[in-house]
């Protein structure tokens, strides 16, 4: 018999469970707050500039393929791919099977002066339609190839296009913009500056990655951002 109960994982951000088969991420990969919205205060910012160190020029040359950067990894207990575990993770009341798929109850759609099942961080759009999410990486894979993954191993790949640091959920007309563009050529709503490069920077130094000058620069004016209003 199917139960419905409500996780205590803070994973799911309020999601309700109708199954008790999805009652838990084995991997616990994805567990933790959405990406970035731990933030920097102003003198974390300063810090997260330093430990990117000075700015080095872009491999333009480097191989990108995107098959060689792997698939959502899947937990067969949960059945849950990564992706599944993302959007749990970003949303808030929304309902999941126990197939792990994500739907926003009818009665949210259809009260939309409340809060969304989820709301895309670039472009702070509420979305109720899950079919309308793509899960970004907010470094992108092809500016990672740039930025020192070269000689990355096959393992190495897959680690960082599943890592839950490196993804959010945000709508798919948000993410073509975004492309594989780095924050000199791409930023999201000015309410999101802070979030963003904190988890772009904290990417970049977790995995070795390098910056460019203009990247460094946009990154230092949206970390500016931090305990304050952009200016």
């Amino acid at each position: 018999m199917k139960r419905t109960t409500t996780l205590l994982l803070a994973l799911t951000a309020g999601a309700t469970i109708t199954t008790s088969g999805c009652a838990a991420l084995g991997s616990g990969n994805a567990t933790g707050d959405p990406a970035g919205t731990t933030t920097a205060t102003t003198a974390d910012s300063g810090g997260l500039l330093d430990q990117l160190g000075p700015p080095v020029p872009e491999d333009t040359t480097a191989p990108y393929k995107r098959a060689d950067w792997g698939d959502w990894v899947y937990d067969p207990k949960t059945r849950c791919s990564r992706r599944e575990e993302i959007l749990i993770r970003d949303g808030q009341g929304e309902l999941v099977d126990a197939a792990c798929r994500s739907t926003c109850p009818a009665t949210a759609a259809a009260s939309p002066a409340g809060p969304a099942c989820w709301t895309s961080r670039y472009d702070d759009v509420a979305v109720y339609d899950v079919a309308l999410l793509q899960a970004d990486h907010i470094v992108p894979l092809a500016e990672a190839a740039r930025s020192g993954a070269r000689n990355w191993t096959a393992a190495r790949r897959a680690e960082f296009y599943n890592d839950p640091a490196n993804l959010v959920m945000v709508t798919g007309k948000a993410n073509g913009r975004k492309s594989d563009n780095d924050p000199a050529r791409y930023k999201p709503v000015a309410g999101y500056w802070c979030e963003y490069a904190t988890a772009y920077a904290k990417v970049k130094i977790s995995y070795g990655l390098s910056v460019d000058a203009a990247e460094r620069t946009a990154l230092a004016g949206m970390l500016d951002t931090c305990g304050g209003e952009p200016r």
